[in-house]
């Protein structure tokens, strides 16, 4: 596979005049990174694989000073922020920052590089995790105020400790990190948790949402695909088997891992 340059490895798209989409599709965890403008500072959502340097993509699209906030603290989403020195995280995962991330170093990389349309000059082989002290530990309930425009911090454990959606309740945006996409949904690993994962899922799919922006793969997520994803986990609790060892359940265009 050719490899391609760092000038072609975001994807832009525009979803209304002050939010943008930031996508890794040269790569097959196709991770998408949302910048969110209001009139004083500027809010990243998730950071990307650390592969190409987001924040020059994100100071592209706003002169105002950004700020990162991770969905969860997993390689993929967290990649870029070294570029940014005020980022914001739950606390539930801050040890994975400080060195204790549940993966060794040597798993990521070959993660990183497999299957991949790497840029020419880019060494998987000296690829480190992120760490670093978060700004500002979030935790459910908070509001981020990006002046004229409110983002609300959910908590949504499951697919990691300490994995948050961002809701927009004005515009009817919710930002839903790893918790709902299509593909398979990683429920399996030790550091997940299937019940919570389902709490999780009932959470966000009371919220009268109008758009629907998932952290991997297709973005025409419509927001009745929660409550089908909600409705999946409830019939496996129902039959006795959402927890770990159950095994892969297919659905239409998408999966689940227990």
């Amino acid at each position: 596979m050719a490899a391609s340059s760092m000038n072609d490895w975001f994807t832009i798209q525009q979803v209304d005049e002050s939010t943008h989409i930031i996508s890794e599709y040269r790569h097959w965890e196709e991770t998408h990174c949302y910048l969110l403008r209001g009139t004083e500072r500027a809010l990243l959502i998730d950071t990307g694989l650390g592969i190409g340097n987001i924040r020059e993509e994100a100071e592209k699209l706003t002169d105002l000073p950004i700020v990162a906030a991770a969905t969860h603290i997993h390689w993929d989403h967290i990649g870029g922020h070294r570029h940014f020195p005020e980022f914001y995280a739950h606390g539930a995962e801050l040890n994975w920052l400080s060195g204790e991330f549940p993966l060794p170093t040597d798993a990521v990389r070959e993660m990183l590089c497999r299957d991949c349309d790497l840029p020419e000059g880019f060494d998987g082989k000296g690829y480190e995790l992120f760490r670093g002290t978060p700004a500002r530990v979030l935790k459910h309930g908070d509001v981020i105020d990006l002046g004229g425009r409110s983002v609300y911090v959910l908590h949504t454990p499951g697919h990691s400790p300490g994995h948050l959606c961002f809701w927009e309740p004005a515009r009817g945006y919710l930002f839903v990190g790893d918790l709902v996409y299509r593909g398979t949904l990683a429920v399996h690993y030790p550091s997940t948790n299937p019940k919570a994962y389902l709490r999780s899922l009932e959470k966000i799919a009371a919220l009268p949402a109008k758009r629907v922006f998932p952290g991997h793969h297709d973005l025409d997520i419509p927001p009745e695909f929660v409550t089908e994803v909600r409705d999946a986990f409830l019939e496996l609790q129902a039959e006795g088997v959402l927890h770990h060892d159950s095994g892969r359940f297919d659905y239409d265009g998408w999966a689940i891992q227990l």
